[in-house]
């Protein structure tokens, strides 16, 4: 059998399990081992108590959703508004949910480039529901109120820092002395929040001198504000197949990851 072009490379996985499989698979597929690390766990709100939130809201023009978690645990509060999303994932979901994405980013993945969309230009007078967890950038909601729309927001589902068992925890260390992490994945600051907060203190002590890859611009700038001898690299996208090309792109640069 061909050596793939991840052989001998291991790449921590921070998504929550459920979320991890299709990034997990890709680098298998190309010869490269994953451990997986959830950083996060999603945990959705009771249902009696958002539909008591949703009978506190007025109807929506459009319902943003920021992420699939909230398509997954939000998707029935719509209230009939446009549906709007953040990224390629969350539409995703939205679509397998069996509703139309009406308004979503050319391209791009972050609340930025939904913003640039021409039907989010002159929203004065309507009401913007914008799904969500627990908590989140505030972006959307500060500058969609600067253009004069009437925000509420609906949180669906929390984010949780995981308990993480302190055998599993060993297990990791020795994984990574043992050069068995070439490569760490962060989907957003919030990861890299809680993965700084788990991880075992040898392991954070050598997290800036393994490569980090992400598909979000503000995870770099918060990397390198951290650890500014930390080597990030911006993966096209928040697909698996993205990152996946962005550690293969990693590997095949001399500063790279050693074969």
């Amino acid at each position: 059998m061909p050596e793939g072009p991840l052989e001998g490379v291991g790449v921590l996985v921070t998504r929550p399990r459920t979320q991890a499989r299709e990034l997990v698979g890709a680098i298998e597929s190309r010869g490269g081992s994953a451990w997986c690390f959830p950083v996060l766990e999603i945990a959705p709100h009771d249902e009696r108590d958002i539909r008591n939130s949703v009978g506190r809201l007025g109807k929506p023009d459009i319902a943003i959703f920021v992420s699939r978690n909230a398509v997954e645990h939000g998707i029935d509060y719509t209230d009939g508004a446009e549906i709007a999303v953040i990224g390629p994932a969350t539409a995703r979901a939205v679509a397998s949910a069996g509703r139309v994405v009406d308004i979503q980013p050319a391209d791009g993945f972050d609340s930025e480039h939904l913003l640039a969309e021409e039907r989010l230009q002159d929203v004065a007078g309507r009401r913007i529901r914008i799904i969500r967890g627990n908590e989140g950038r505030e972006l959307l909601a500060d500058e969609l109120q600067q253009r004069g729309a009437v925000i509420e927001y609906l949180s669906v589902y929390e984010r949780r820092l995981p308990r993480v068992k302190p055998e599993m925890l060993a297990a990791l260390e020795a994984h990574w002395r043992q050069g068995g992490i070439d490569v760490v994945t962060v989907m957003s600051v919030a990861t890299l929040d809680n993965l700084a907060r788990l991880l075992p203190a040898w392991c954070l002590q050598h997290l800036e001198d393994t490569p980090l890859v992400t598909p979000a611009g503000r995870v770099i700038k918060e990397m390198l504000r951290r650890y500014p001898a930390s080597r990030p690299v911006l993966a096209r996208g928040p697909g698996a197949e993205d990152m996946v090309q962005a550690i293969i792109a990693l590997r095949s640069t001399d500063s790279g990851i050693a074969p």
